[in-house]
C-alpha cells in the first residue's frame, strides 16, 4: 500500500503565534469531532467529561502482563546503542541517560500493535470523529535522580507553529509502564484549559527542536499568562499504576516537574491526528521538524 504523504497548501491562520506579542484567542474548533453518541469504547458520559475538561483518565487500559511486556522493550531500546545514536533519541542534558525516543511504532513491532490497539485507536476516532493516523509517537524514560521535566505549554501551539497541524484535531495518549506517584514527575493539567489558545511571544530559531526536546525556550507561555491560566482552572496531578492512561487535548495547558526520587516515570506517548487534519508547512515556523517527531505519513491506522 502507498503511504499517504501529499502535503496540503496551507490554509488561513485561525491560531496565529510566536509572533511580537503574546494573544490569547478562544478555540475556534470543537472538542469532540465525533456525535456524542458513536459507538466506542469511551462512555458518553465520559466523553462529556472529556469536552468540559480537556482530558480523560483510564484507571487500566492496559493489564499488567501487557505492561510487563512493554516495559521490557522500552529497557531493550534504552540500552540498544543503535537506538542511543539515532537521531530519534533524546538524552537528558545533565546524566546523559536517554530521556525519550521517538518514532517507536516505526522501530519497534511491540509498540506498532499497542497503536493498532483498538483499545487505544478506538478511542482516538471515537474522540475525532474520523481515521487517524500516528503524528507522533514516542517512550518517555524520565528516570530517578535528576531527570528533567517538561516546562507548562500547549502541544498544538508546537505542532501549529513548526509542525503545520491546521486545527485543534488531535488528541494524545500517555501510557504508564511504571507507577505514577505525586512525587515522580507527573503530569500535571489545568483543566478546561483546552478552549483557550496561547499565542507565544516570539520567533522560532531553526532547528528549534534539537534544543527544545531538551529544555523549551520557543513557544514557552509567560509566567503572567500561567498564572492567569491557573487562578482560572486550576491544576490537576495525574497519579496512576502501571496500566493506567491520560486521554488528553492538543491544547491543554500542561507539563511536569523533574524526577528527583528513586522510581523512574515512564510511559509511551501516543498522537493521534485526524486524516482530515493532515499537516501543512509550519505557520511560525523556518523549516518543518523532522519526520520523526511530526509525521508527514498520513496512512490511517488499521
Amino acid at each position: 500500500m502507498t503511504a499517504a504523504t501529499t502535503t496540503q497548501p496551507t490554509p488561513t491562520d485561525l491560531y496565529p503565534t510566536r509572533g511580537a506579542t503574546e494573544v490569547a484567542v478562544p478555540r475556534q474548533d470543537p472538542v469532540l469531532w465525533g456525535a456524542p453518541d458513536t459507538p466506542g469504547p469511551v462512555a458518553a458520559a465520559d466523553l462529556h467529561a472529556y469536552e468540559r475538561d480537556g482530558f480523560l483518565a483510564v484507571d487500566q487500559l492496559i493489564t499488567d502482563d501487557e505492561v510487563a511486556v512493554y516495559r521490557r522493550e522500552l529497557d531493550r531500546l534504552v540500552s540498544d546503542p543503535a537506538i542511543r545514536a539515532d537521531d530519534r533519541s533524546i538524552v537528558e542534558p545533565s546524566s546523559q541517560e536517554i530521556r525519550s525516543v521517538f518514532e517507536v511504532h516505526r522501530i519497534s513491532e511491540v509498540f506498532a500493535r499497542l497503536v493498532r490497539d483498538e483499545r487505544v485507536v478506538g478511542r482516538a476516532r471515537q474522540i475525532l470523529g474520523s481515521d487517524v493516523y500516528v503524528h507522533q509517537s514516542r517512550i518517555n524514560v524520565k528516570p530517578g535522580f535528576g531527570a528533567s521535566g517538561f516546562y507548562w505549554h500547549s502541544d498544538f501551539e508546537t505542532w501549529h507553529a513548526e509542525d503545520g497541524l491546521p486545527n485543534m484535531r488531535t488528541v494524545s495518549v500517555s501510557i504508564a509502564l511504571t507507577e505514577n506517584l505525586d512525587t515522580n514527575g507527573g503530569l500535571m493539567i489545568m483543566p478546561g484549559s483546552h478552549r483557550t489558545f496561547l499565542g507565544c511571544a516570539g520567533s522560532t530559531p531553526k532547528d528549534n527542536y534539537k534544543k527544545s526536546l531538551q529544555m523549551q525556550d520557543a513557544g514557552t507561555p509567560s509566567d503572567k499568562a500561567l498564572t492567569t491560566f491557573a487562578d482560572e482552572h486550576g491544576i490537576r496531578l495525574f497519579t496512576g499504576r502501571a496500566g493506567s492512561a491520560t486521554w488528553f487535548d492538543c491544547n491543554c495547558m500542561h507539563g511536569s516537574g523533574d524526577n528527583i526520587t528513586p522510581y523512574p516515570r515512564s510511559n509511551v506517548f501516543i498522537v493521534f491526528n485526524s486524516v482530515e487534519n493532515t499537516a501543512v508547512e509550519p505557520f511560525a515556523a523556518p523549516v518543518r521538524r523532522p519526520d520523526y517527531i511530526g509525521a508527514r505519513d498520513f496512512t490511517p491506522v488499521k
